[in-house]
């Protein structure tokens, strides 16, 4: 399918690995023009160049922490009229309840709610200027069904998901859409070192497979499934679809709605 977006401009956030640069190379597929990002500047790099030898699309790197302002900054003026928002950013590690402190509450809104709503908000108003406008949050499935440990994590997304709820109404008339991605457990760095923490040092295949026979599909997603309904969600012909949290967790949430 023609995704009706080649020569489009996105922006991905922390994309150098996982997820968001399985969503950079799908959009970069379909023949947009992609800014990249990533906290590891050898590692953003490395990845900017496998795209462009897989797809020849252009693409910009941009290095550093997205909590950061001057570093928003610097994406915003590598990529100052972006057709496409990839909103991604890296979770808090696993703690328990009791163990929370106000400051480590406090980074996770930074980094999984307010660092997303400041870019929907500078980049926003000149989607609908321009009539075309795609963003796509990457949230969780810990939204839907929270996850022990991820509280902060879980409260930050969902946070998210209700803030742009009636944006994603208000700008839908100028074909802009707010839509967000509720992944549930992909075969990525994060999760090999999840189950690497889980076995403790003992048989990490052993955890793997167990946790894999707990989903119904039988298998962790691959970050291309992943990228490809990314991609679709920043289609021309997705312009009927906003506000929707879509969840892309092999069945694992028993939930018929």
């Amino acid at each position: 399918m023609d995704l009706g977006i080649a020569g489009r401009k996105a922006i991905v956030c922390a994309s150098s690995r996982g997820l968001g640069r399985a969503c950079a190379m799908a959009l970069a597929q379909a023949g947009c023009a992609v800014t990249i990002n990533g906290r590891d500047g050898a590692r953003l790099a490395a990845t900017a160049e496998e795209i462009r030898a897989a797809t020849g699309a252009q693409v910009t790197a941009v290095a550093g922490d997205l909590d950061d302002p001057a570093v928003r900054e610097a994406l915003l003026a590598a990529c100052p009229e972006a057709d496409i928002l990839v909103n991604n950013n890296g979770g808090p590690s696993p703690a328990p309840f009791a163990d929370l402190t106000r400051e480590a509450i406090l980074a996770g809104l930074e980094a999984n709610m307010l660092t997303p709503i400041a870019l929907i908000q500078r980049l926003a108003p000149g989607m609908v200027q321009r009539r075309f406008g795609r963003i796509v949050n990457i949230t969780s499935s810990s939204v839907r069904a929270p996850i022990a440990g991820l509280d902060v994590s879980s409260g930050a997304r969902a946070g998210l998901t209700a803030f742009v709820a009636a944006s994603a109404r208000a700008f839908a008339r100028d074909n802009v859409t707010i839509n967000s991605i509720q992944p549930g457990s992909f075969d990525t760095d994060r999760i090999r070192a999840t189950l690497a923490r889980a076995a403790g040092g003992g048989d990490v295949a052993a955890a793997r497979a167990r946790r894999e026979a707990a989903i119904p599909a039988g298998r962790f997603g691959a970050p291309e499934e992943f990228g490809a309904l990314c991609a679709f969600l920043a289609s021309a012909q997705a312009g009927y679809i906003t506000g929707q949290n879509i969840l892309i967790d092999g069945g694992a949430f028993p939930g018929a709605f």
